[in-house]
């Protein structure tokens, strides 16, 4: 066994598991992300990966093994960081422990992330939320779940690991409807329920049966539903919408796209940003801002109270022709003008307001 071997093993167990105490998904993401490391590595050296050491693993094979996750693999470039930061860890640890690899651990950690654009992120719209919480057929045990499923998930906008975690004591139709999940980073949030999907949810759940730790959205075998299983239901369901709203082709529909969904709904309906992040679970504001760029009509309700190039300000005018008339009119100087009338006879000359004319006459 070679020093890398027993580095590796420390690695997961005693910096992720003891000190930090990694949550089950970072731990699985860094053990996929050294399954393929080593996978590579071995057929390059020709080494089984029990037999690698940490000088097999140099900047030159890190180097190839980000760019055939890239070429070979297809993956996007924030997972090749994302691969890369669990490389860094790793090495960061080996540090400590294998001084005498030090020359070959900081190359390693010398790799640079690489920069990448962030796409703008695909939500669906009213009408297509619509069109996709009515495919599932519901005279089916499996229609009635999806059906649930996709509409709290398009209501409160929780993760598919959240989802998929949910247990029936989590859920209170109570006074206060609400659910409460421990999401990304072990924080704990309650996000409230509508009238519609509280409604849904209570059938469900008296269907459903179970015991308080049971998950609220099994598979057909009793087990809780995983990741990829939500992935297909949701792929599914999309395109059995896609018939009736055929916009729905031109996107990739996700259990996060459903997440989406929930956020540009609370922006179009004036929800404050910081309560946004909050409802989501979000670390700050600043991870909410991507929903301020992704739809044109927040941009065009700014716009809209922008002044026009070339207008100067000014007080609005209605350009109605009774107020134009009433501001046309002369504001009366003297309490009343009295209109004297001649001493004989002759009929005295008409004021243009006879209603302030006092006429007088001889006696």
């Amino acid at each position: 066994m070679s020093t890398l071997a027993p580095t590796l093993q420390a690695f997961f167990t005693d910096r992720l598991i003891g000190q930090r105490q990694a949550s089950p998904h970072t731990i699985t993401a860094y053990r996929d992300t050294f399954k393929l490391l080593l996978g590579f590595a071995g057929q390059r050296t020709g080494k089984h990966p029990a037999r690698l050491g940490i000088s097999d693993l140099d900047a030159p094979m890190i180097g190839a093994f980000l760019q055939h996750l890239e070429t070979a693999r297809g993956n996007a470039v924030a997972t090749r960081n994302a691969r890369l930061a669990a490389i860094h860890s790793l090495f960061r640890y080996a540090a400590l422990h294998d001084v005498e690899h030090a020359a070959d651990i900081q190359r390693v950690l010398a790799i640079p992330h690489k920069r990448c654009g962030r796409a703008i992120l695909c939500f669906l719209t009213q009408e297509e939320t619509h069109a996709l919480l009515a495919a599932p057929d519901l005279t089916t045990w499996t229609g009635r779940r999806d059906h649930a499923l996709l509409l709290l998930a398009v209501t409160t906008g929780l993760r598919v690991s959240e989802l998929t975690g949910l247990r029936l004591q989590d859920v209170h139709l109570g006074a206060g409807q609400h659910v409460r999940c421990t999401g990304k980073g072990r924080k704990d949030r309650c996000t409230p329920l509508t009238g519609q999907t509280a409604h849904v949810l209570r059938d469900w759940l008296a269907e459903r049966g179970g015991h308080p730790a049971d998950a609220v959205f099994p598979s057909r075998r009793g087990g809780r539903l995983s990741s990829d299983a939500v992935q297909r239901l949701v792929a599914t369901h999309a395109a059995a919408a896609t018939r009736s709203r055929p916009s729905l082709q031109a996107k990739k529909v996700t259990p996060h796209t459903l997440r989406h969904t929930a956020a540009m709904s609370l922006l179009h309906a004036g929800v404050d940003i910081s309560v946004t992040a909050l409802w989501l679970g979000h670390e700050s504001c600043n991870a909410t801002m991507i929903y301020l760029h992704a739809d044109l009509t927040l941009k065009q309700r700014a716009l809209d109270r922008t002044l026009p190039a070339g207008n100067k300000p000014g007080r609005y005018h209605a350009p109605d022709t009774l107020l134009a008339f009433l501001d046309s009119l002369r504001p009366i100087q003297a309490r009343a003008q009295i209109c004297r009338a001649p001493q004989d006879d002759t009929p005295a000359p008409q004021h243009p307001d006879t209603s302030l004319c006092i006429t007088r006459r001889s006696a």
